[in-house]
Order: C-alpha cells, then sequence, then structure tokens
C-alpha cells in the first residue's frame, strides 16, 4: 500500500471524500466546517501515507482521522457556542414529553421494526437515519454520532462536548426518543421516503 503511485492515492482518497463529508456534515451541521475537517482528513492522510499499514481498510483510516479532526473541531465550537444552543429549548421539551404519560410509561409503545439487520443492509435506510440525525438539535446529534458513530467514551465526549455525565445520558436518552420518533414515521412506519 505504501508504495501506491501517487494517481492512484489521489483516486483513492477522492473515492471516499463523499463519505467523510457526509459523516463531517452530520456532526458539524455547518457546510464550511465539514469541508474544512475533510481537507485537514485528506491532507493528514496524503502527509500519512507512508505509515498507513492496511491493516484496515482505507475508509476506516480516513474515519479515524476524520473522527480526531471533527473532536477538535467541536471542541473549539463548543467554547464559541451562543447560549440559545447550550440551555434546552422549551419546544424541545414538549416534544420528549409527549412519549410518556404523566405516570412515566411510553403514551405510543415502540414498534416492532421487525427485522432491524435486513435494514442496516439497505442504503436507503441509512439515507433515512442521515434525514433523521439532521433533524435532531444539534447537541443531541453530536452527541449520538460521538458516542454511537465514533464510540467515544463518556468522559472523551463530555468533555468534547463541555457536558456533565448527566446532561450527556439526559442529551443520549432524548436523541434516541426523537430518532426512534423519526425513523418510525419514515423507515419502519412504512413510509419509505423522507418528507
Amino acid at each position: 500500500m505504501a508504495g501506491m503511485p501517487n494517481d492512484a492515492l489521489h483516486a483513492d482518497l477522492h473515492a471516499h471524500r463523499g463519505y467523510l463529508l457526509r459523516v463531517a456534515k452530520l456532526q458539524l451541521r455547518d457546510q464550511g466546517a465539514a469541508e474544512d475537517v475533510v481537507q485537514e482528513t485528506l491532507l493528514a492522510a496524503l502527509e500519512g501515507w507512508a505509515k498507513f499499514s492496511g491493516k484496515s481498510s482505507v475508509k476506516t483510516w480516513l474515519t479515524g482521522i476524520l473522527k480526531h479532526k471533527i473532536i477538535d473541531s467541536l471542541r473549539g465550537r463548543m467554547r464559541e457556542l451562543p447560549v440559545s444552543e447550550v440551555l434546552p429549548a422549551e419546544a424541545e421539551e414538549e416534544v420528549i414529553e409527549a412519549f410518556f404519560s404523566a405516570a412515566g410509561h411510553w403514551t405510543s409503545p415502540p414498534q416492532n421494526w421487525g427485522d432491524g439487520e435486513a435494514a442496516l443492509k439497505q442504503k436507503q435506510f441509512f439515507d433515512i437515519m442521515d434525514f433523521c440525525l439532521e433533524k435532531l438539535p444539534p447537541k443531541q446529534g453530536r452527541a449520538f454520532m460521538l458516542r454511537e458513530v465514533f464510540e467515544l467514551e463518556t468522559e472523551e465526549i463530555c468533555k468534547t462536548l463541555s457536558v456533565s455525565t448527566t446532561n450527556l445520558w439526559v442529551l443520549l436518552h432524548r436523541s434516541r426518543l426523537l430518532l426512534r420518533q423519526c425513523l418510525e414515521q419514515n423507515w419502519f412506519g412504512g413510509a419509505r421516503e423522507a418528507n
């Protein structure tokens, strides 16, 4: 792999650019910032190509680099967040409370999603998942992606998002509830396309 001709290397990196950009946009929610971290990722890959051992796929290797670039970007952005993004919105509270009765029971129990493994094999499912992730409030979306996609530990996510452990669990709980609702409406409920 280390001896790959320059043209082939550029073509290989370019082939993964769309995927990297999609992941970055979901996490950063800003086209310009996503473009920046993807460019930084590709530059780091070009500079570190000689160190790439080939033990993982190029896509996995690039995703690992991207993960670190996104985390660095998020840390910088969390220091500059407006108050409106840090404090929970009243509308969001109402949406979350609508999932449960006053006694704390589901108002509408989760649907049977059937064969979830089969859904994961369909590209259209991931398009709907992306659609649903984009609909999450920004901080919830970031928390979910850092935990479930980047598989970061609680301490690292709390440090990246500048939140307490308790706040992180609330963000994750809320993001899962909203994702469940969106996926049931746009995928598992039978409507196979995003509105």
